[in-house]
């Protein structure tokens, strides 16, 4: 099963931040979306459920103060990115 990778618009305002201001931050969130297409639950960057959340929602470490959020949807094949900045809503 291959899953689709969504996300909003803030989230490609984020991306776009890191490829200019932090390239080694940006070719790992792409490593991780690759990741996410073929196996979202497992892979690199300490992938772990949210313990607050539901069953469809995980996280990957990016940084020491970034974290990768996302929600996996398996009846869709689609993993949608909930945010890649901060750990989790930490501002």
């Amino acid at each position: 099963m291959t899953y689709t990778v969504t996300f909003s618009e803030d989230i490609d305002k984020t991306l776009a931040k890191f490829r200019k201001s932090n390239p080694a931050v940006y070719k790992k969130l792409m490593n991780f979306f690759h990741e996410l297409r073929e196996h979202p639950r497992s892979g690199t960057g300490h992938v772990e459920p949210l313990l607050k959340g539901n069953s469809v929602t995980y996280s990957r470490v990016i940084t020491k103060k970034d974290r990768l959020v996302y929600d996996v949807y398996d009846d869709e094949e689609r993993v949608e990115i909930l945010q890649i900045e901060s750990h989790y809503d930490d501002k």
